[in-house]
């Protein structure tokens, strides 16, 4: 199937075999993603025995969807060097290929991301003025919604890396949450100048004077993220790794303590009955489902990755990511910034190398 021009349809690739519940949660988020976009279509990539059977349940779904069979998938614990090097007929590799052959305009995949990032790395390949993809998501706030990169797929990352992180994260959230002019902060250990590593006062000392699509804020500290002090925050994968995951631990905590609070006592049992409309709009606000979908910036092809562990509304989410960045022109829009940006700098370049000469000829 190749993306069909007449009848304007979307084509979305999915690895149908990754996440903790495979084809069973996959085709049915598929299905609750086309309810809300009718205008996907799939290429479905895993054991067409297992999808074929998840898929008579969904006859919408069938439809609209193509199964190119592969009986071969990547586990959760495969390296992701073993994964490129023996995984050319898994269905994640199926998937990807089909948007680097333009049948697809974007890949989903609950699957092992280490593996996800080094195949799509390998076969989609970073844009021109890209160095490293990252991993972006969104994040709750207590003013609304950040994007937050890296998330894991650069430990260790150079000043240039931090900044085209800023152009892309400014970008995606434009893209994704309809911010004008996004502020972009960088995450550190302090908010004085002088702190943090080399790298990061560097990134900031750049950013400070280059032209961005956004306003750059400066450093913030990392209660900063869920105070939603900026729009896009940038560190590396590292420190935004253990971010991601601290913020996960802390929702699981506070839910954990509701519930033992809640049954503590016949009065707390009462006041739990009254309160039962406000919880569960804290539980909607917070629930993971919701932010699911984290975008690998910088390649050459739209690729979300899904929580493994999420359920069939968290991947339906995450396909109406996919769809939002296809939608809203996401990477020509980074190619067209990227391109903008650097004949920026490329001219204030000239303009200092100039002004140099002529100080130096009046000497």
């Amino acid at each position: 199937m190749a993306v069909n021009k007449s009848d304007n349809r979307t084509v979305i690739a999915l690895d149908a075999m990754g996440g903790d519940d495979g084809a069973v949660m996959t085709i049915a988020g598929a299905a609750l993603a086309h309810e809300r976009y009718p205008k996907i279509s799939f290429i479905i990539c895993g054991d067409e025995s297992v999808i074929g059977a998840e898929l008579k349940r969904y006859p919408s779904l069938t439809a609209v969807s193509e199964v190119r069979h592969t009986p071969e998938w990547i586990s959760p614990d495969q390296k992701p060097s073993k994964a490129l090097r023996r995984g050319r007929k898994s269905s994640m590799r199926y998937a990807i290929d089909a948007v680097a052959k333009g049948e697809a305009v974007s890949v989903v995949s609950a699957g092992n991301t280490g593996a996800l990032m080094a195949m799509a790395k390998f076969v989609l390949k970073t844009m021109l003025g890209i160095d490293r993809p990252a991993i972006a998501t969104v994040f709750p706030t207590q003013v609304g919604e950040s994007v937050v990169l890296d998330l894991g797929a650069n430990l260790e990352c150079d000043a240039e890396n931090l900044i085209q992180f800023s152009l892309m994260g400014a970008i995606f959230c434009n893209a994704v949450l309809g911010i004008t002019e996004p502020s972009i902060g960088l995450l550190n250990i302090g908010t004085e100048e002088m702190k943090g590593h080399d790298e990061v006062r560097m990134a900031a000392s750049i950013l400070r004077d280059r032209p961005l699509p956004g306003k750059f804020h400066g450093f913030i500290e990392g209660n900063d993220i869920m105070l939603g002090t900026v729009d896009v925050v940038v560190t590396d994968g590292f420190s935004g790794n253990i971010a991601l995951k601290t913020a996960e631990g802390a929702v699981n905590l506070m839910a954990y303590f509701l519930r033992q609070s809640f049954k503590s006592s016949l009065f707390a049992k009462i006041g739990y009955f009254f309160a039962r409309g406000a919880l569960r709009k804290m539980k909607l606000r917070a629930d993971p489902r919701r932010y699911n979908g984290a975008m690998f910036l910088g390649l050459q092809g739209v690729c979300v990755k899904s929580h493994g562990g999420t359920d069939p509304e968290g991947f339906a989410n995450a396909i109406g990511v996919a769809f939002d960045l296809v939608d809203r022109r996401f990477n020509e829009r980074i190619g067209e910034e990227l391109a903008v940006h650097y004949g920026q700098m490329e001219d204030l370049e000239s303009k200092r190398v100039k002004s140099l000469s002529a100080k130096a000829g009046k000497e």
